[in-house]
């Protein structure tokens, strides 16, 4: 059996973006150190590590140092190398584990594990030619989506197929002529996102789902608690336990589902903390960033009861207009609102450079108020 690591021993985060600046900033507040690896030497992690390697991710030989002075490795966005996750694992418990990331880094794995379990998802099929997407489309029917296997986040990778005027063809080749999943549209009422922490000895916990909007195929809002009735929201919850189970997570899972009538089907999965959990540091007893270092340490998974409804609100580069620091004076000037910046340098359009969270008594006050206050910074 695993031993919990206890605080002052060294946890190391693959990743240096803003999920492992946070992560680091949760691990220091419960009294670990932290070590970031990434190739960037500029990861906005780095600035509140103890240590910050900079290497390749395929460089397993500093990978292994990496890790020889952690007592935990865990990682921040799901773009890593399973053999470098293998690699450090020989040195120290690591979490998620290669295999977990293997299936969760990877469109058709990922399906693949829904379907085995039986976990309810989108009808799928995998395409592994151009001359075979024709005959899928027939199968699947208008409208689809065409999906890259491999590295697809935020939008990118896929391509809509909305009736038969859509050339099979052209969507092909637009994705690079390379493996791809083919799935069934999905006219979903709700867009939903299930955070679950599971530690090495099987406890969990599950956060209330939270409701996801998105612009341009980027998280623009997200409500908390979802906007559910509560028969769903508890079965939201318990899929959300069942998928970590059957994965064998240890660590923190994101998981993003669609809400169709009184189904929920499973849409994707982040093994990690997720943009939709943000708010969690003022609305939840515990943070998702908390709950991620105490499920990967075997600490006691802490209380995931809500203090407040809340609205978090992401903060893209196109807010930086010309360059300009957009006025930040005017979250001041909003009660319970909180500025998070993630201390990235170059702010570019669809890059994320922070988020506010909003809390009020009601759920649709603090919607209200968090979409007001991002177009004012918009302004």
């Amino acid at each position: 059996m695993e031993a919990p690591l206890a605080p002052g021993g060294t946890i190391g985060i693959l990743g240096g973006g803003q999920l492992g600046r946070m992560s680091a900033q949760a691990a220091r507040r419960l009294g670990y150190k932290v070590r970031t690896f990434d190739p960037s030497p500029d990861a906005c992690a780095s600035g509140v590590s103890d240590l910050h390697m900079t290497a390749a991710w395929d460089d397993l030989a500093a990978v292994r140092r990496f890790a020889s002075g952690c007592g935990r490795i865990t990682l921040e966005f799901e773009n890593i190398p399973p053999a470098t996750v293998a690699e450090a694992a020989r040195i120290c418990p690591a979490h998620p584990s290669a295999e977990v990331l293997a299936i969760c880094q990877n469109r058709r794995r990922e399906k693949e594990f829904l379907r085995a379990a039986g976990i309810p998802c989108a009808p799928f099929e995998v395409v592994e030619s151009s001359a075979a997407l024709a005959p899928a489309i027939a199968r699947m029917g208008h409208p689809c989506v065409l999906k890259t296997a491999a590295f697809g986040y935020d939008g990118k990778g896929q391509v809509k197929l909305p009736d038969a005027s859509a050339d099979p063809a052209a969507a092909w080749d637009r994705l690079g002529g390379q493996v791809a999943v083919l799935e069934g549209w999905v006219p979903f009422d709700l867009e939903i996102s299930v955070l679950v922490a599971r530690t090495a000895d099987g406890r969990t916990a599950a956060f209330d789902p939270a409701e996801n909007l998105h612009r341009n195929h980027i998280l623009h809002l997200s409500l908390s608690p979802a906007r559910l009735a509560p028969d769903l929201a508890s079965r939201a919850r318990a899929l959300a336990l069942r998928v970590a189970e059957r994965i064998g997570l240890v660590g923190l899972l994101g998981v993003e589902m669609f809400v169709r009538g009184d189904e929920i089907l499973v849409n994707e999965l982040a093994p990690r903390p997720h943009n939709s959990g943000h708010q969690t540091l003022e609305c939840a007893t515990t943070s998702q960033f908390e709950q991620h270092i105490r499920a990967v340490c075997g600490l006691p998974l802490g209380p995931t009861a809500a203090t407040s409804p809340a609205a978090m609100v992401n903060l893209l580069g196109d807010l930086w207009r010309e360059g300009r620091e957009p006025d930040w004076s005017k979250v001041d000037a909003v009660p319970m609102a909180t500025l998070h910046l993630y201390g990235k340098g170059r702010a570019a359009p669809g890059r994320k450079m922070g988020h506010v969270t909003v809390l009020r008594p009601l759920l649709a006050e603090a919607a209200s108020a968090a979409e007001a206050l991002h177009a004012e910074l918009a302004r």
